[in-house]
C-alpha cells in the first residue's frame, strides 16, 4: 500500500483506492488524524486499501483550491451545490451538530469536487474555525453572500434558519436559470440544426448538382448563379471563416475578462433589444432578493450593498451600486442615489422608497424581486413566441431560395428538350 505521510495531531482528509471484501474496487475520502489511522478506519469499514493520499488544505493555498486544483461553480453543478444546502439546512433543523450535519451531507455525496471542498470545511469546523470563515476560504465555490448570512446566523444563534434561507435562495436562483435554459434550449438547438443543413446542402450537395448544369453549357438563371457563387465560396473558405469566428469568439473573451471590457460589454448587452431587458430585470431580481435576505438577517446595510453589487452579474449595475453606496455612508437615503445611476426602474425605485420610509425595506425588495422574476418569465414567453416562427420563416426562406435555384435551370432544360 502506498501512503502520504500526514502531520499527525490535526484531523486530516485523505483520498484512497481501495479493494472491499468482494474484490470489487472503491475510491472515496477519509477524514483522520494521520494515514495509519485512516487505513484502520477503513479496514473498520471492510475496505482494503491500495493508496492513500492526503488531501491537503491550507488557507495559503487560495480560495476554493484542494490539493493544489482550484473549484468554482463552473465546475461543481449549481444544482448539486443547492441540494447540499437543504440537506444541511434539514439536519442542522433536526437539532444535530454542525460538524455532524457536514458529515451527513459528505457521506451521501459522490465522489467530487464539491465533496472534496465540503470536506475540507468540516475539517476546518473541527478545527475551531466558524463556518463563516471556512466558506470564505472557499470563495469560488460559495458566493459571499453565504459567508454573510452565515455569519449574521452565527452571530444571532439561527444558524438553522439562516441555512433554511440560502437554501430556498439557492432554489429560487436555480429555478430561473433553468427557466432560462429552457425556454432557449428549443430555439437554439433549431438554429444549429437549421444550419449545419443548409451548411451541408451549400458545400456537398448542391455542388453535384450544379455541376450537371455546368456540363451542358446553357446560360443559368440569377439566382443558380449567386448559389453556386457562395456554394464554391464555402468550399473554398470555409476553414478559414470558421478559423477567423473562433479567433473573433478568443479574442472577445479576451476582451471581455478586463475590466474596460466588462464594462462596455456588459454595457451593450443591456441594450440589445429582447436579450437586454430579459437579463436587466434578472440582475434585479438577484440584486432584490440578495439584498433583501441580508437585511433580514441583520446584516448592515452598507456590507450587505457591498455583498450584492457581487451577485448581479453585470458591471454596470455593480459599478451604480457602489457609487450609491458611497452616498449611502454620507449619509443619503438608499433610493435617491440608485434613482440618479439610472440603471433601476422608476418602479422599483418607488417600491425601495416605500419600503425606507415604512421601515419595512426587506419586504419591499422581496416584492421587487418577485416582480422581476415574473418580468422576465413574461418576457421570456412572449420571445420565445416570437423566435420560433421567425427562425423557421427564415430557414424557410433559405431553404426556398435554394430549391429555387435548383429547380429553375431544370425547367429550362426540360423547355430545351421539347
Amino acid at each position: 500500500m502506498r501512503l502520504v505521510v500526514s502531520n499527525r495531531g490535526v484531523m486530516a482528509v485523505f483520498e484512497y483506492k481501495a479493494i472491499d471484501g468482494r474484490g470489487r474496487s472503491s475510491r472515496g475520502i477519509v477524514d483522520a488524524d494521520s494515514v495509519r489511522l485512516a487505513g484502520q478506519k477503513l479496514r473498520g469499514q471492510g475496505l482494503y486499501p491500495s493508496v492513500i493520499k492526503q488531501v491537503k488544505s491550507s488557507p495559503r493555498q487560495g480560495r476554493g483550491d484542494v490539493r493544489g486544483r482550484r473549484f468554482s461553480l463552473s465546475r461543481i453543478s449549481r444544482s448539486q451545490l443547492a441540494s447540499s444546502i437543504r440537506q444541511l439546512s434539514t439536519l442542522l433543523g433536526a437539532g444535530l451538530p454542525l460538524v455532524t450535519s457536514i458529515n451527513g451531507v459528505v457521506k451521501q455525496m459522490k465522489p467530487g469536487p464539491l465533496r472534496l471542498v465540503l470536506t475540507q470545511i468540516k475539517e476546518r469546523v473541527n478545527e475551531g474555525s466558524s463556518l463563516s470563515d471556512a466558506l470564505e476560504e472557499h470563495g469560488s465555490v460559495f458566493p459571499p453572500t453565504f459567508s454573510a448570512l452565515v455569519r449574521a446566523g452565527e452571530t444571532s444563534g439561527t444558524l438553522e434558519l439562516v441555512m433554511e434561507q440560502l437554501a430556498d435562495f439557492e432554489e429560487r436562483k436555480l429555478a430561473l436559470i433553468r427557466k432560462i435554459q429552457t425556454s432557449l434550449a428549443y430555439p437554439v438547438l433549431m438554429l444549429v440544426t437549421g444550419l449545419a443543413v443548409v451548411f451541408f446542402l451549400l458545400t456537398y450537395v448542391i455542388p453535384k448538382v450544379t455541376q450537371i448544369f455546368l456540363d451542358y453549357g446553357q446560360i443559368l438563371p440569377r439566382p443558380t448563379i449567386i448559389l453556386i457563387a457562395i456554394s464554391s465560396f464555402l468550399q473554398q473558405y470555409w476553414p478559414i471563416l470558421f478559423g477567423g469566428g473562433l479567433v473573433f469568439v478568443l479574442l472577445v473573451r479576451f476582451y471581455v475578462r478586463t475590466t474596460t471590457g466588462r464594462v462596455r460589454f456588459h454595457a451593450f448587452i443591456l441594450r440589445v433589444p429582447v436579450v437586454g431587458p430579459i437579463l436587466h430585470h434578472a440582475a434585479i431580481s438577484r440584486f432584490a432578493r440578495t439584498f433583501a435576505t441580508l437585511l433580514k438577517n441583520d446584516v448592515s446595510l452598507l456590507t450587505a450593498l457591498n455583498v450584492v453589487r457581487n451577485v448581479v452579474d453585470n458591471e454596470v449595475m455593480a459599478t451604480a451600486i457602489d457609487a450609491s453606496r458611497k452616498e449611502i455612508s454620507e449619509g443619503e437615503s438608499i433610493a435617491a442615489p440608485l434613482s440618479r445611476k439610472g440603471i433601476f426602474p422608476e418602479t422599483v425605485i418607488q417600491m425601495i422608497a416605500a419600503g425606507e420610509q415604512s421601515g419595512h425595506l426587506d419586504a419591499m425588495l422581496f416584492k421587487v424581486a418577485e416582480t422581476s422574476e415574473m418580468e422576465v418569465s413574461t418576457r421570456l414567453g412572449v420571445a420565445t413566441s416570437l423566435l420560433e416562427p421567425i427562425m423557421i420563416l427564415g430557414l424557410g426562406m433559405i431553404v426556398g431560395f435554394v430549391v429555387l435555384a435548383v429547380l429553375l435551370p431544370i425547367f429550362e432544360m426540360s423547355h430545351l428538350i421539347r
